[in-house]
């Protein structure tokens, strides 16, 4: 065994003289998007909730979700183009894949940003666009989208707290 000394990105831009890591290493703005929604009984396969708009250039942090009992529901958590730029889906799982809604998660919220495994720990210091496997930042807004994978059979609430670092 070794004594090492490891430096994280961050560190090493920081290191640099003139460095500061770009927009998504070192210490940025955190910004939080809380959306609510209501699922009705009824809302079948592939329906879409909206949740949030983040810039491509941003670094997620959390996507936290509490929810009623929705009876049956589950949701893909991804990025779609805004509504504007045609609504396609980027990735429709980036986040999340079938998170089961049937059950209440109220009192402790659940963190779906990595539970699809898209999204790899050695990946989270990369911006949005990286995520999406993007070549160059598109300098453009995505939603984050809750997309149902098995139909609600009951009414509910779905509400979200989607938080990003921005900025220098």
């Amino acid at each position: 065994m070794a004594v090492v000394t490891v430096k994280s990105a961050a560190i090493i831009a920081a290191d640099t003289p003139g460095g500061k890591g770009g927009l998504t290493l070192g210490p940025r703005r955190l910004y939080e998007a809380v959306s609510t929604v209501e699922v009705t009984n009824g809302d079948s396969v592939g329906s879409q909730f909206r949740l949030a708009r983040v810039h491509s250039s941003v670094r997620m942090s959390q996507i936290l979700i509490k929810c009623d009992a929705i009876t049956a529901a589950a949701a893909d958590f991804g990025v779609y183009d805004t509504p504007q730029n045609g609504g396609l889906v980027v990735d429709a799982d980036a986040f999340g894949s079938a998170v089961a809604l049937a059950t209440a998660i109220v009192a402790t919220p659940l963190d779906v940003l990595h539970e699809s495994g898209v999204l790899d720990i050695a990946e989270i210091e990369q911006p949005l666009w990286q995520i999406l496997g993007l070549t160059s930042d598109p300098g453009k807004e995505f939603d984050i989208v809750a997309t149902l994978t098995a139909a609600a059979t009951a009414s509910g609430t779905l509400t979200a707290h989607v938080r990003y670092a921005q900025g220098n």
